[in-house]
């Protein structure tokens, strides 16, 4: 029989410090996934994920929410938000990185970003094409969609999250939604194409 959070967390607090083990494989991929799309690349996703989860075992002792993802979740929103306002200095991806490297752009030298669950379940091309018009939402609106459709929480985890009313958030994920669809109409008038 498999161990619930809540008995993974008691283990853990009552001295055995591998306990949480299933907890971090069962939360690993939402929470790098969410992380990844909500940063500016690897480094930054990697060093935010190892952060989450050293905050979130300091602080175990405190937690008393229902769903451990959603607090991952609001750890990760917090210190991305940290880091954001520390990186305030920002650098456009298509800018000349200058000397040996001569005309190539910072993007150029970037890790790929690996397969995410979109492209898994739709293919590559369209997750990649769903990706990048995930960019052009604005940052509410892109973790509002992230929070919702990789992480699957809830309007009111993500109204806390955020720290606004739940009508904000249904807000935010109307015009991502609408901004979306405008952005993937070609896209989605070829997909009805091919199913009828």
């Amino acid at each position: 029989m498999d161990k619930t959070d809540t008995d993974c967390i008691n283990a853990y607090l009552g001295g055995d410090a591998n306990a949480l083990e299933p907890m971090v494989e069962k939360y690993k991929r939402p929470l790098y996934s969410f992380i990844l799309k909500m940063t500016e690349g690897r480094e930054d996703a990697d060093e935010i994920f190892q952060e989450t989860w050293f905050r979130a075992l300091k602080n175990i002792h405190k937690f008393q929410h229902k769903n451990f993802l959603n607090w991952l979740f609001r750890i990760a929103h917090n210190l991305v938000i940290d880091r954001a306002r520390r990186n305030k200095k920002n650098v456009s991806m298509q800018s000349s990185m200058g000397g040996e490297d001569g005309d190539n752009t910072l993007e150029d030298h970037l890790a790929a970003p690996g397969i995410s669950p979109a492209e898994e379940a739709g293919g590559a091309g369209l997750g990649e094409q769903i990706d990048e018009a995930v960019k052009e939402l604005s940052p509410d609106q892109k973790e509002v969609f992230m929070l919702r459709m990789y992480g699957n929480t809830s309007f009111k985890e993500i109204a806390q999250i955020q720290k606004c009313s739940i009508n904000t958030c249904l807000a935010r994920m109307q015009y991502a939604l609408t901004k979306l669809r405008s952005i993937l109409k070609e896209e989605y008038d070829e997909l009805q194409e091919a199913m009828s």
